[in-house]
This record gives C-alpha cells, sequence and structure tokens, in this order.
C-alpha cells in the first residue's frame, strides 16, 4: 500500500513489524527493487507499504529524521516497535535479503 500521510506511516512504523519501501519512480534502480519487494510481498505476511519519495519527499525525510537512517533510494526499511533493525539499499534489495530480514 503507497503510503500518503505522516498520520499513516505514524501508525505503521509503531507496528510489531513492518516493512518499509522508499522507491521513486523516475530510477530503474528503484523500478527493479520495487519488483523485487512485490514479489516479496505476495509470498510472506508483514505489514508493509512504501513512499514515493518524489512526489512524498516529506514523508521521506520525516522518516529518516525520526529514525536515523539516512536516506537513500531506493531503501527498505524493516521496522519493530518504532525501530529499524534491518536496511538495505539499491541493488542490495532482493525478495531473498527482505525474506532473509524477517
Amino acid at each position: 500500500m503507497q503510503i500518503k500521510t505522516r498520520q499513516a506511516l505514524e501508525q505503521a512504523i509503531r507496528a510489531d513489524a513492518f516493512l518499509l519501501l522508499k522507491h521513486s519512480f523516475r530510477c530503474s534502480i528503484s523500478d527493479r527493487a520495487f519488483k523485487e519487494y512485490e514479489a516479496f510481498r505476495r509470498d510472506h505476511a508483514i505489514e508493509t507499504g512504501w513512499i514515493d519519495v518524489v512526489a512524498d519527499r516529506d514523508l521521506s525525510q520525516w522518516i529518516a529524521e525520526e529514525t536515523g537512517v539516512e536516506h537513500k533510494s531506493p531503501q527498505a526499511l524493516l521496522i519493530k516497535r518504532g525501530e529499524v533493525v534491518w536496511q538495505a539499499s539499491h541493488f542490495d534489495i532482493t525478495c531473498e535479503s527482505l525474506a532473509a530480514a524477517l
């Protein structure tokens, strides 16, 4: 699901486990990462969401500030009760790496 509001993002990151993907439609590397994320979502029961880092730059910046994890795009963050426990970016975002992070 696309996350478009700070309220939705705040609620999501307080979950027991939440996978967030920061994505740009302007980047071919991000497009590849999004396909890996979609494949992962089909096979795993974890709450997930994504942010369009161009259209929703403020959300992308807020999550970087809130978590202390430097912004990258594409970037995947596994968040448990508000704390980032794993992250990957660019070509390190694969269906396999996302599954291993769980």
